[in-house]
């Protein structure tokens, strides 16, 4: 499953959920046209964007927000896991 962030002048591809959210949560600050976006697409399927009209992100999607939010928590344990591991 890829993940694929785009806002003007960028776009990229991400494996990871919390990659991606974490770059377009960085663009947030250079959305400032009124009708500019940053948007994270699933599997060319619009997820997740944000723009001037909305005073927060916004999913889209039935049930996007919460499949998302279970990918976090698991990244999120699978990089912890990584990090607790002693080094042999």
């Amino acid at each position: 499953m890829a993940f694929k962030v785009a806002a003007p002048n960028f776009e990229q591809v991400f494996e990871r959920w919390i990659d991606a959210l974490e770059a377009a949560k960085s663009l947030i600050p250079t959305c400032k046209g009124l009708f500019q976006q940053v948007k994270i697409l699933e599997n060319e399927k619009l997820v997740w964007a944000y723009d001037r009209f909305h005073r927060y992100p916004q999913f889209f999607g039935a049930g996007t927000y919460k499949r998302l939010a279970h990918r976090f928590l698991a990244e999120s344990a699978e990089d912890e896991a990584e990090t607790s591991q002693p080094e042999a």
